[in-house]
């Protein structure tokens, strides 16, 4: 019977879905977890520890447990502590090759590769994946590597790095304000001899994260946040034990926001940093959006009437590209025109035909797109294409009429925690639900 059980559910397939029927306002209030990009960046980041790590304020969601799989199978032994707490004990020998098919899931898989060359000199990483949004390639990263005096082999789809002498700092100027780079090249340079000076430095607060949890472990680095970092190499980092708590996500937050104003809702957004999203406030209240700003919350009031704005994407402190494809949807219904021009990623307007599927009257230019506005959103079956993407139908389906049906929820889940139990606490009609079916 065993051996039978075990036949069927090979045969089956597992459908996840997430339904939406529109119409409701969101009402109340609501927390935002701790931000998914400086988590993993920190997970990243303990490989550098003599000692334990304690991060607190981590998601439950499935880019942590990929990067919690990354770093086991360098070797590292990790835990959690509690619901929300990740237990991080480095020892003294660690692989310089991750898990393959984990690095094929996950961009972020890449911050090991700074620690990792710090740490034994030696990195064998395969390309990583992760959403596909446009070309993201590691050229920035490797070019700051090679400037310090790595050794760099691209062959059969890996990066191989090699320091054969200790690490040397460097001028190093981006082309582009990379957060990777800049976190990647950050940590290379934290063991190295002399200077190194990072220009054209990305300034997310993420990247002053990861500066604050370096220096606790022994680093002297100053200036993230702003266009210029400087890290002064030290011959040792020190043997304490960190006890850390994760900023919270200004992405899920601003999710939230665009969510209430769609919605015509009046929801508190607490556990925000407002400066994180001063580019969003700006802009929801430019359409007409309430937006009260607190200490450490936000509070969004709309009647679900608003203009159409221009949306020019751009690295922090602009616009962020991550809550572009939100912020589409939400000007999908306003009452007139608007251009949103994306400078980041170029592939980001893959979920436009789903938007317009459901009603939406989107036409993509190049890197920008015409958001015409009035549409009349009605619920339709749709795909997700990346995490962004899911949520912008999310909000989308918040505001139509009839029944949304989302595939794709494994997008969803690498970057929002609960993500529908939270807008059902908030008056949504949404569940997620599964489907096993045999094939």
């Amino acid at each position: 019977m065993a051996d039978m059980e075990t036949m069927v559910q090979a045969r089956s397939n597992v459908v996840e879905q997430v339904e939406i029927v529109g119409g409701e306002k969101l009402q109340g209030v609501i927390s935002v977890s701790g931000a998914k990009n400086a988590v993993l960046k920190l997970m990243a980041a303990s490989l550098l520890s003599n000692s334990q790590c304690l991060i607190r304020n981590v998601p439950r969601i499935r880019d942590v447990d990929t990067m919690l799989g990354v770093l086991r199978s360098i070797g590292v032994e990790i835990d959690w502590a509690d619901e929300h707490s990740l237990l991080i004990r480095v020892d003294n020998y660690l692989n310089d090759t991750a898990s393959d098919d984990l690095v094929r899931q996950m961009r972020a898989s890449a911050q090991v590769m700074g620690p990792l060359l710090t740490r034994i000199g030696r990195v064998k990483l395969f390309q990583p994946g992760g959403c596909v949004i446009g070309q993201r390639p590691l050229d920035l990263h490797l070019k700051g590597f090679q400037a310090m005096g790595a050794s760099i082999l691209e062959e059969h789809g890996y990066i191989i790095l090699e320091a054969r002498r200790k690490l040397r700092g460097a001028e190093i100027l981006l082309d582009f304000p990379s957060v990777g780079a800049t976190e990647n090249i950050m940590a290379a340079a934290i063991l190295a001899e002399g200077v190194t000076v990072i220009r054209n430095a990305a300034k997310e607060p993420e990247i002053i994260e990861e500066q604050n949890f370096y220096n606790r472990l022994g680093a002297k680095i100053r200036g993230a946040g702003t266009d210029t970092i400087r890290i002064e190499g030290v011959t040792s980092l020190n043997d304490r034990m960190i006890d850390y708590t994760v900023i919270p996500d200004r992405i899920e937050a601003g999710t939230f926001m665009i969510a209430a104003a769609i919605t015509g809702g009046e929801v508190e957004i607490a556990n925000v940093i407002p400066e994180h999203i001063e580019a969003l406030i700006s802009k929801l209240k430019e359409v007409g959006i309430d937006v009260d700003v607190r200490e450490d919350s936000v509070l969004v009031k709309s009647k679900g009437r608003f203009r159409g704005a221009d949306v020019m994407v751009l690295p922090y402190p602009g616009f962020p590209t991550d809550l572009q494809p939100q912020i589409t949807a939400l000007l999908a219904i306003a009452d007139s025109t608007s251009v949103i021009t994306e400078n980041v990623f170029g592939s980001r307007f893959r979920y436009v035909d789903e938007l317009i599927r459901m009603g939406a009257s989107i036409r993509v230019e190049s890197r920008s797109a015409i958001v015409k506005g009035n549409a009349k959103l009605s619920g339709a079956p749709v795909y997700a294409p990346d995490l962004r993407a899911g949520a912008s139908l999310v909000i989308a389906g918040l505001a139509a009429e009839g029944k949304t049906i989302i595939e794709g929820v494994q997008f969803l889940e690498r970057g929002y925690e609960r993500l529908e139990l939270k807008l059902a606490n908030l008056g949504a009609d949404i569940k997620k639900t599964i489907t096993v079916s045999s094939i």
